[in-house]
């Protein structure tokens, strides 16, 4: 069977490379043909095109910049859907809209193929290693197929749910990461102008609960994932803290918006005669708004 990959640039090309590695036949197409060239002479097959690539192979995988090339790629000149056969499958690696997923997914079955979205996490190091954790949206059956192809990739890869799942779990992460990252950087620099080394407070985050990741791990696993508020740590204390922090920020003229948000939220919640429950109540807050429910069987721990 041969292999296709489309897309080689800093994770695209260690990603295929481990397909070659595992023994598969490997067919390659990027907008930029010298980043193929490390592939192409380890014996990787040179294509023209993606419709070339879709010819030629049963699996086509690409790893994109966007959803602006993914769509380029799948449905614009010489595009994948020209050339894919019946029963082939087309996995998108690319961080990708879920939407537009869906959308070439539909297109893709009129055709008679089928398609996963598989975006990962772990990086180009990652990739280097084949330590990547690979989330795929899909059938069960078509991930069954292509998962020899996907494990020679990735040493985990997860199937989160139908098609569009893989992005929505990879978008979902990444804005919490990137959320969390602005919220350490309000408290950092809250903390180092009230007059604290800033090697003093990126150690004590990285030594105290915050570094060890224990609120996703433990406590709110505990707590609101079960629905179970007795407290661990009342909410009432959890709002002292806020305010102690807004205050601090106050003196030293430190905008600090998400904290901002959060003491507002916590204050509507005890507003509520919430304050003597554990603290992650006021995060039902945003259960309400959504009309969804955050509840797991636990097994995730």
């Amino acid at each position: 069977m041969k292999v296709g990959f489309i897309g080689v640039g800093n994770i695209g090309r260690p990603m295929a490379a481990q397909v070659m590695k595992a023994g598969f036949e490997l067919v390659v197409h990027d907008i930029k043909r010298e980043s193929a060239d490390s592939l192409t002479a380890l014996g990787a097959e040179w294509a023209e095109s993606p419709q070339d690539v879709a010819e030629r192979c049963q699996i086509i995988c690409a790893c994109l910049p966007g959803p602006t090339e993914m769509r380029e790629v799948v449905l614009g000149g010489r595009g994948v859907i020209q050339g894919i056969g019946i029963d082939a499958i087309f996995v998108d690696h690319t961080t990708n809209s879920p939407l537009l997923v869906r959308e070439v997914k539909e297109l893709l079955s009129e055709r008679g193929a089928k398609m996963l979205d598989a975006p990962v996490s772990g990086g180009m190091e990652g990739a280097q290693t084949r330590d990547l954790t690979m989330l795929v949206g899909g059938e069960s059956e078509t991930l069954e197929e292509a998962k020899p192809v996907l494990d020679a990739m990735a040493k985990t890869v997860m199937h989160v749910g139908g098609i569009g799942a893989g992005c929505v779990c990879k978008v979902m992460h990444n804005c919490a990461g990137f959320s969390l990252n602005l919220a350490m950087m309000e408290c950092l620099t809250l903390g180092a102008k009230a007059g604290v080394s800033p090697d003093v407070l990126v150690e004590v985050f990285q030594k105290c609960a915050l570094g060890s990741n224990f609120d996703i791990q433990v406590r709110l696993p505990d707590t609101i994932f079960r629905g179970d508020f007795q407290p661990r740590f009342a909410l009432s204390t959890a709002r002292k803290d806020m305010a102690l922090a807004t205050e601090l920020a106050r003196a030293y003229s430190v905008q600090m918006k998400l904290t901002d948000t959060t003491e507002a939220e916590m204050e509507k919640a005890i507003s509520r005669g919430w304050g003597g429950s554990d603290s992650s109540i006021f995060l039902t807050l945003q259960e309400e708004r959504t009309g969804v429910q955050i509840r797991t069987n636990g097994q995730s721990r």
